[in-house]
């Protein structure tokens, strides 16, 4: 086998060949072959073992294996105690999601840190397999029934070619000796069942499973790549960036032959689980929202729109003193400058009679209720009709910003309307200008 991994890694994963290694060790017949094979093969490599206090005095023995083994083959080795179920709690996940957030964010940290260039795990064609048909009973898009990828960032796993079988007949060849986990025994665990009840039986149907399943995974791969293309080339058409924004233009894509399938490729990168809901944003009304853990997809007249979710702390109020020359706010510079004479107002500047401004002045975003008297008009306007009449989207609204008098009446909303009640007119002895640049 291990002529088999030193041929692998010459010919596909050369790059591991001068790299600082961080192998992730559980002290599990798996890692412990990684960890031989790669010391054997004379690469850089240092050991990282997560402890989750999941199994009692098991888990600390899994700890004292490790140690024992870097300690016998001279490694380096890092140790990190979690307490998995606390965080599985505070976060509402799985006891076994959380131990597999916990330690690759850990395994990350360490590499950023300790300057490693990749982390290896020691998954193989037979954890492979089982995720494919994890992925397959749940649905899932086609990225879901590709497998585990050799390499993905800094994760590399250089036994993914290899079976379960083959690891253990090196090991037992070589007099290795390794930890049982007995949680692994258990049925009660999904993959578990599958690993001991459902692949048995199909391997004695097809005694080449693993082969035939490796090249349905390369024609899933091929056709993959295929689809990336051709979403590669449709985004050009149907999607467009405005400012921290994603617009994908809706009458484009209903002209597409499947447009379901293609807003799920052009979307699947942003968290949503709710495909059905995100369908039916083509025809529903504006202002309906599907969300999901990190951004929002709005529909907007003929777009729908994504956005990060919005954070009401991201923006804190600005003060403004009558000595301020320039401020910097999220969108740009505020410059206020004492003139003698005025051109037309547009969108990024304005000019109002200073002696009607009450210090301090304040940047903040809109609230409920808020009103103004637009320039150019006699009355009043409540800036949620503003925003209504002038057909600004949701995200537009949140991220609106207004300057305000100390007596909270509104100057300006800016990159738009300014108050007429600050307008420059016959009386006025003190022209003051601002200008909002990028």
């Amino acid at each position: 086998m291990i002529n088999s991994l030193k041929d692998h890694i010459n010919k596909n994963l050369p790059f591991l060949k001068k790299s600082k290694l961080l192998i992730a060790i559980s002290g599990g017949l798996d890692s412990v072959v990684l960890t031989q094979l790669c010391h054997q093969l004379k690469l850089q490599i240092s050991l990282a073992h997560c402890n989750f206090n999941l199994r009692g005095k098991e888990s600390d023995a899994d700890e004292d294996f490790v140690l024992n083994l870097a300690e016998d083959l001279n490694l380096e080795v890092f140790v990190e105690s979690f307490d998995t179920e606390n965080y599985a709690n505070e976060n509402k996940l799985s006891i076994q999601m959380a131990a597999r957030e916990l330690r690759y964010q850990w395994f990350l940290e360490l590499a950023t840190q300790l300057h490693f260039d990749y982390v290896l795990t020691a998954h193989h064609a037979d954890d492979n397999l089982e995720t494919f048909l994890i992925n397959l009973t749940r649905g899932t898009g086609l990225e879901g029934l590709t497998g585990i990828p050799e390499t993905n960032d800094h994760i590399v796993r250089p036994l993914l070619p290899f079976s379960r079988e083959m690891i253990l007949e090196y090991a037992e060849s070589n007099n290795l000796v390794w930890r049982e986990d007995s949680s692994n025994a258990s049925t009660k665990y999904f993959r578990n069942k599958l690993r001991h009840d459902v692949i048995p039986i199909l391997k004695e149907l097809n005694p080449q499973l693993l082969q035939s399943f490796d090249k349905t995974q390369n024609h899933l791969q091929d056709s993959q790549n295929i689809i990336a293309d051709a979403i590669t080339r449709i985004q050009k058409k149907v999607v467009a960036i405005e400012g921290d924004n994603i617009l994908v233009d809706i009458k484009k894509i209903l002209k597409l032959s499947s447009p379901k399938a293609y807003l799920y490729e052009l979307l699947k990168d942003f968290g949503f689980t709710e495909w059905d809901d995100v369908y039916k944003l083509l025809s529903s009304q504006s202002g309906k929202v599907v969300l999901s853990k990190t951004h929002r997809l709005i529909k907007n007249r003929n777009y729908l729109i994504i956005t990060s979710l919005y954070n009401e702390s991201d923006h804190e109020n600005i003060k403004v003193t009558e000595h301020d020359h320039e401020i910097v706010l999220p969108i740009g510079n505020m410059i206020f400058k004492t003139v003698t004479n005025f051109s037309t107002i547009d969108r990024s500047s304005i000019y109002v009679d200073k002696d009607l401004l009450k210090y301090p002045l304040t940047v903040r975003k809109w609230e409920k209720g808020d009103y103004f008297y637009p320039f150019g008009m006699t009355g009043k306007k409540k800036l949620s009709k503003f925003f209504k009449d002038e057909k600004w989207s949701l995200p537009e609204k949140e991220q609106a910003l207004l300057l305000v008098s100390d007596d909270d009446k509104i100057i300006w909303i800016l990159n738009s309307r300014m108050d007429n009640r600050f307008k420059v007119t016959d009386k006025t002895t003190t022209i003051l200008k601002l200008e909002l640049t990028s």
